[in-house]
């Protein structure tokens, strides 16, 4: 592990910088489908979600992108048969009507905002959610952006998750071998710089900015996955 678990690396990922309607951006987020199938990120964010939430509960993706995960959620087991009430928020516009109507037929409520994260949680009158969901998000902000992105979504919510990707050797090796898988250059790219972005141990708990009436649980889920769980007691 050596230097890979010193400290994180955050660097510019190619998607990022992609319009959203470059073939080379629009293949790279269906080759997320298979990082997240092979992460298992729905399954765990789900189950997590259906601890405690009620038919009818408001959640927020920030990051959401196309709305494939969200609609991975809505069809997990762990959420069979809940009717959520969905925002997606991401600052470019590229949610998928597909994914919506999808949204739709399996009964939730789903609507798009597109806007920065940080300044959408910022909102001088946002509402409150029963729960906000980060999934491969996190790691793309420096620890001081990072540490006001959570303090914001502390204001927000009472259930705080995210699924990011392990900072490990492991985790490494698994990224550089996705052209084997068919993923293209930017896929490649950007997924050994987040693993190279991603956490491990306790380095998201030591950000969360109260302690006091919160439950926060923390660690590896899975080959690829490190989970981040702050719940309001």
């Amino acid at each position: 592990m050596g230097a890979l678990a010193a400290a994180r690396r955050v660097e510019p990922e190619w998607l990022d910088e992609l319009p959203a309607e470059d073939p080379r951006a629009r293949r790279a987020r269906r080759d997320l489908r298979l990082v997240n199938a092979l992460m298992g990120n729905a399954r765990i964010v789900a189950r997590e979600l259906a601890r405690g939430l009620a038919g009818g509960a408001r959640i927020v993706e920030i990051g959401a992108g196309e709305g494939d995960f969200l609609l991975a959620l809505a069809r997990s087991s762990a959420l069979r048969g809940a009717r959520m009430r969905a925002t997606l928020v991401d600052r470019q516009p590229c949610t998928e009507r597909g994914a919506m109507n999808a949204l739709a037929e399996r009964g939730w409520e789903a609507a798009a905002v597109q806007c920065d994260a940080l300044a959408w949680l910022d909102a001088p009158r946002g509402e409150g959610y029963d729960a906000i969901v980060a999934n491969l998000f996190l790691h793309h902000f420096e620890p001081a952006a990072l540490a006001r992105l959570l303090a914001l979504a502390a204001r927000r919510t009472r259930l705080f998750i995210a699924c990011e990707p392990r900072r490990s050797a492991f985790a490494l090796a698994g990224a550089s071998v996705l052209g084997a898988l068919g993923c293209n250059d930017v896929t490649r790219h950007d997924a050994v710089v987040s693993v190279r972005a991603g956490f491990r141990d306790g380095e998201i708990s030591r950000l969360w900015p109260v302690r006091d009436g919160w439950s926060i649980a923390e660690g590896a889920r899975g080959a690829f996955s490190h989970v981040f769980v702050a719940r309001r007691a």
